[in-house]
């Protein structure tokens, strides 16, 4: 398994010994730092080079979110997790429009956020169960499609828009592969293609755009997102 170079953000100091603790089970995951606030996430992740940084949301000088938008901007290899108490639909909303790509509640299962960590290492993104029931619920009660979102699904073949359809269900590349009965690396073209076509960061991006151009109806909201997809590439 390839290693991870994880940086480790978040105020409490108590906490952060915890998921020190709990990620040392991985010998496949090297902490190379720790920061207690936003600002120190932001200079921590430059002077690191960190593959992903696990971010907490509510924190003194500067916010997570307000901190995942200046790492992605400044150092955009390294991946953001935001881990938080809270669910509110600002913070999810928030986290995945400041280009988080990952977004976790702390009463994951430890062996959950080891592999949710690789997952995101690897080019994937994942949202938990709850969170992706938000997002869901979100993009259900929109009014109507983006008009300029469905301009942009022109330029996808039918094909690529079976695959984001089913994306948005939260399928992953290999259960997408036996949906369509293609081989796995045919449909990790096809996701390769959607995100460049659309001009999307990853697959949460793709979600929400499924939902906004209204290819996604409301009638597929009862379709759990899976809050855990197997490591994959993007």
């Amino acid at each position: 398994m390839t290693s991870v170079r994880l940086l480790l953000v978040d105020d409490d100091d108590l906490m952060r010994a915890g998921l020190r603790a709990v990620l040392s089970t991985d010998a496949s995951i090297e902490i190379v730092g720790e920061a207690s606030d936003g600002r120190a996430a932001v200079n921590e992740t430059r002077a690191l080079a960190p593959d992903v940084v696990l971010m907490d949301v509510r924190m003194p000088d500067l916010d997570g979110i307000s901190a995942t938008r200046e790492i992605v901007a400044a150092s955009p290899d390294a991946k953001v997790v935001i881990l938080t108490t809270f669910e509110q639909d600002d913070y999810v909303f928030g986290a995945l429009n400041a280009g988080a790509s990952g977004f976790l509640l702390k009463r994951t299962r430890p062996e959950e956020l080891i592999a949710a960590i690789h997952t995101i290492a690897a080019g994937d993104s994942l949202l938990s169960p709850s969170v992706t029931s938000t997002v869901i619920q979100r993009m259900a009660r929109q009014p109507a499609p983006d008009s300029a979102a469905e301009v942009r699904l022109d330029e996808l073949t039918a094909r690529e828009r079976e695959v984001l359809g089913l994306i948005a269900r939260g399928l992953s590349n290999r259960e997408i592969a036996a949906e369509l009965v293609v081989e796995e690396s045919t449909v990790k073209t096809h996701v390769r293609h959607i995100l460049r076509k659309l001009r999307l960061r990853d697959r949460v991006q793709a979600v929400i755009f499924a939902y906004e151009s209204g290819l996604t109806s409301r009638a597929q909201e009862g379709d759990p997102l899976s809050g855990f997809p197997a490591r994959q590439d993007p």
